[in-house]
């Protein structure tokens, strides 16, 4: 009896590790089957995440500008909004005009502040002083019969130099007031309804003046006008 169980022993130990081993193998098989499944479609997700996170193209025909960002660029850059709008053609009357407003109003600064030291020459009575001397005509000198002249014309051409260069500063402020204007409306409009149905209708109609309690009293023909845009 106990040699059988001994001959069986090892056979039941035998039998035990074929299961485990099955077992083992199945599991696995099993676990080597998901992983193979979801590979793939890990893969495919990422690729189709990458994908999507990629910008799209943007469509310029279908673009709309932002009036307050274009407001905005237009007060800090001069000239930003017009490049905003991708309205290029603009950028010459804009930089035209400060450039203009900027060269008049350094030359009459200039021409200002040499009338104003010639003045300030003919007025000293310091003979050594004679910047003036730059304005008058070949041969002409000043005498004490013609200075009290002189000192007038130089005295009103200072003042009329120093007027322009003012009257130049406010014009570039007045520029730079258009360009922004221009870049904020110019924005505004780009999504005005601009179709092709634009018409006028006058049609006769009953006008009700309420001047009396009667209806026919009360009512008058009339014409009304109604605009389609």
């Amino acid at each position: 009896m106990l040699f059988i169980l001994l001959l069986a022993a090892p056979q039941y130990s035998t039998a035990q590790e074929l299961v485990n081993d099955s077992i083992i193998h199945a599991a696995t098989d099993s676990i080597l089957n998901a992983i193979e499944t979801a590979v793939p479609s890990i893969v495919v997700d990422s690729t189709s995440t990458a994908v999507s996170k990629k910008a799209p193209k943007r469509d310029w025909s279908t673009w709309r500008p932002n009036p307050k960002r274009a407001l905005w660029l237009a007060l800090v850059i001069p000239g930003g909004g017009q490049i905003y709008n991708r309205k290029y053609w603009k950028l010459p009357l804009v930089y035209g005009g400060f450039m203009g407003c900027i060269y008049a109003m350094t030359w009459n600064n200039s021409m200002y502040r040499d009338y104003s030291q010639a003045y300030l020459d003919l007025v000293d009575a310091d003979p050594g002083t004679t910047s003036y001397n730059q304005f008058l005509h070949t041969g002409v000198t000043i005498t004490t019969q013609n200075a009290d002249r002189y000192r007038e014309i130089f005295k009103k051409r200072k003042d009329q130099y120093r007027r322009w260069r003012d009257l130049s500063f406010f014009i570039m402020l007045g520029v730079y007031a258009l360009s922004v204007i221009d870049a904020y409306v110019d924005a505004e409009l780009s999504v005005f309804d601009i179709s092709k149905d634009l018409s006028l209708k006058v049609e006769p109609t009953i006008l009700n003046n309420r001047s009396s309690a009667n209806p026919i009293d009360n009512s008058s023909v009339g014409l009304q006008c109604s605009l389609n845009f």
